[in-house]
This record gives C-alpha cells, sequence and structure tokens, in this order.
C-alpha cells in the first residue's frame, strides 16, 4: 500500500519531547516498503535532531499537513490538524475531559480520522502501544529520589538529567536506604517497570503478607494486585472480572499496608466507580505510617486524597497537610505527606520511552496500516471518521454537542 506518513512537531505546552518513531525506526520502515514516504516536520525541541531523520531517509519538511497519516504524540494543536487526514495522537477525549471538548469538536469538522494511541489493543483489550514502562520506571526513579531528599540521606540527579535510562541507572549506587517498607499497586506496565528500577537497586520484593507481618533490617518492598488491597463490601470472595464490572461491590483494605509502609509508588489503574485506596481521616489516623506518596496515576482529587494537584518536571514534589487538607511547600512539616504526582513522567526519559513506543508501532500497528487491518486493531481505535464519531465512541456524542 502506498501512503505518505507524516512526523508532526510536537506543539503541546509544556513542550514534550519525546517521538512516536526515532530515526533508525523511520531507517527500517522505508527499508522495508520501498513505495513509502516518509516526511518529518522540522522540530527544535524534538530529543533526536532533525539531522538524524533526514541521514535516515526521512524528507525533513515545514508542514506535513499534505501527508496521508500524520503521528504524533500528545494533542495536536487546533491549527495544525490537517482536514481530511488521519491523525495518530493521544488525545485525551474518551472519559470526557473539558479541556479537550473544542479539539474534538474539530476534529469532527475538519473530518479527521482520529485513532487514539491509548484505544489500540488486542482482542483481550489489552493495550498494544502505551509509555506506560517508563511512566513506572522514572516514577519509581522519582520516588526513592524524594525519599531521599526527604530525609537527607542521599541526592540523586532527576532523571531528566541523564542523558538515558543507562545513564540514570548510574545514580542507582547512591542509594543508602535504610531498613524501609515500599508499597507498590499495580500489575501492569507501570508496576513492572518500577519494579526494574527497584530491583536495580537491589531492594527485596518480599510478599503482601510478609510485608504487613514481619520486620526486615534492610529496605524491603512489596507488589499488590486489586485483590491484595479491595475486599468485598459482603465479605465474599475476591472476584477480579466483577471488581473491574461492578467495583461499587468492594472496599478498600488497604489500610493494613498504610499502617507499615513509608513509601507508596502508585501505579495502579483507578475507576472513579472504584474504592479509594484510603480517605484524609485515615491520613489523620495515629498508625498510619507513610510519608511519601509517588503517585504515578496522578489521578487529581481521585484515589489518594494527597494528590490533590500535578507537579511538573521542573518542580515535582509538594507537601500535603492532612491537618487542612491543603498544599504546602515540600519538606515544610514532618507531619505532612510529601508528593510527586508529574503526570507526564515518560518526558523524563524521552530517547528511551520513544525507543519502545516505535518498536510497538512497528510490531503490532504499521502492519495493520498498511496491510489487513487484522482483528480490527485499527477500526476500533478510529475515534472519529468522515465527520462523526464512530460506533464505539457514541457515548461522547453529548460531550461533542457540548452538553
Amino acid at each position: 500500500m502506498s501512503i505518505t506518513i507524516g512526523i508532526i512537531k510536537e506543539g503541546k505546552v509544556p513542550i514534550d519531547r519525546r517521538v512516536p518513531l526515532t530515526p533508525s525506526q523511520v531507517g527500517s520502515i522505508l527499508e522495508a516498503n520501498a513505495d513509502l514516504k516518509i516526511y518529518c516536520q522540522r522540530s527544535e525541541i524534538r530529543c533526536f535532531e532533525d539531522q538524524e531523520y533526514e541521514r535516515h531517509g526521512a524528507i525533513m519538511v515545514d508542514d506535513v499537513s499534505h501527508c496521508d497519516v500524520i503521528l504524533g504524540v500528545k494533542e495536536v494543536p487546533l491549527e495544525m490538524l490537517a482536514e481530511g487526514k488521519t491523525h495518530f495522537f493521544f488525545s485525551h477525549t474518551i472519559k470526557k475531559q473539558d479541556y479537550n471538548r473544542g479539539l474534538l469538536q474539530t476534529i469532527v469538522n475538519k473530518n479527521i480520522r482520529l485513532i487514539d494511541w491509548e484505544c489500540l489493543t488486542n482482542l483481550k483489550g489489552q493495550r498494544l502501544i502505551a509509555f506506560g514502562r517508563y511512566a513506572g520506571i522514572v516514577g519509581a526513579y522519582n520516588g526513592i529520589l524524594t525519599f531521599g531528599k526527604r530525609y537527607n540521606l542521599f541526592h540523586l540527579r532527576p532523571a531528566h538529567e541523564c542523558f538515558d535510562l543507562e545513564d540514570m541507572t548510574t545514580e542507582y549506587n547512591k542509594v543508602a536506604l535504610p531498613a524501609i517498607k515500599i508499597a507498590l499497586t499495580g500489575g501492569g506496565r507501570v508496576s513492572k517497570g518500577s519494579m526494574e528500577v527497584l530491583n536495580g537497586m537491589g531492594i527485596r520484593r518480599v510478599s503482601p503478607a510478609e510485608f504487613v507481618n514481619e520486620l526486615f533490617d534492610e529496605p524491603v518492598y512489596t507488589q499488590l494486585n486489586t485483590r491484595d488491597y479491595n475486599r468485598k463490601v459482603d465479605k465474599g470472595e475476591f472476584d477480579r472480572d466483577e471488581f473491574y464490572r461492578d467495583p461499587v461491590l468492594y472496599e478498600s483494605d488497604f489500610h493494613q499496608y498504610a499502617a507499615k509502609a513509608d513509601l507508596l509508588i502508585a501505579g495502579a489503574f483507578w475507576d472513579p466507580l472504584a474504592p479509594v485506596l484510603f480517605t484524609r481521616a485515615e491520613i489523620l489516623q495515629s498508625d498510619f505510617k507513610i510519608k511519601v506518596v509517588a503517585d504515578i496515576t496522578c489521578d487529581i482529587e481521585g484515589s489518594i486524597p494527597s494528590t490533590k494537584q500535578p507537579s511538573t518536571i521542573d518542580d515535582p514534589i509538594y507537601d500535603y497537610n492532612p491537618s487542612n487538607d491543603r498544599v504546602e511547600v515540600a519538606f515544610r512539616d514532618e507531619g505532612n505527606i510529601t508528593v510527586m504526582a508529574v503526570d507526564n513522567l515518560p518526558c523524563e526519559l524521552p530517547r528511551n520511552a520513544s525507543e519502545d513506543f516505535g518498536k510497538e508501532f512497528l510490531t503490532h500497528i504499521l502492519p495493520n496500516l498498511l496491510g489487513e487491518d487484522k482483528d480490527t486493531i485499527i477500526e476500533r481505535a478510529t475515534i472519529t471518521q468522515e465527520g462523526k464519531l464512530m460506533p464505539n465512541f457514541s457515548y461522547l456524542q453529548d460531550y461533542l454537542d457540548g452538553h
């Protein structure tokens, strides 16, 4: 299939240095598809330079709106949306996010085919392409960095000051933790990325039962799945499918871990209908022990009451005062919880995050784009086409209409 692909310059502020394809991946695609052309919009902010793309066969241009398919990472500014073309990017519209209503309306008005990276899944509903691993890696690293700063134990270079992941791992040998306990929630890409860091730092993994019941003379962590910290309201057996289908039947049982953990790394997806992890009232109980929260999920006013606002890469840490439910300057008071809630963590290691993302695109997405759409992967992720919502996303109509 002969199509033209464009790599757009990221236009969202604050800037994002990630890319959907690295220069070498562009070269691999062109080598395997002689009738394909890839255009790359010139950019001074990418983690890879324009000349690298040019060396691998991309055609450098100031505008990619003529391309059939346009690849980006973050939301595209309205004036950069190409009428009648296919755009791939994270649109942040599928949960009816108010701040992107105008974006979706413009996409429909311009007859754009919008394919959202977040919606590209296999038939089991598992995502095929994501930055989650690097959110987990940077989130766990930032959590340890924050704990070290709070207690003046050690000082690590911020991840965004490291050239790449390999450079960041050279910081691990500076970590000297006392015998603390770290609770990590989640079982997907994010938590697996976090475990890479904790294991790399030599922190021992223990079972949830050991975490709650035993004492250790070294730092340890436990990885918690939803069944570990949620229980049925009627005291019946935990049923994973039921929990995700009807979470209101469950309540949180996280306090047993909050009474033992010094650091929480939150990497679990949270449904607003599901129980919160813990409440402000629980924080105020005398046996609540957590003093540092690395909230990778960054659900504002969500499952973790101390996550009152997102933080930024340049200013990643703030304090939460549970007595007045307010945000304060970091490390202001020993009674506060110190929060790291950066909402774009993979941006701190843009080269590695982009490399992994591009590999998944080449493996799972490109063959379906250029050939037969096996398992309707592309079709099911298409939010809009020919000026209207696709059937899978018809629930967005009231949002689109401004209601």
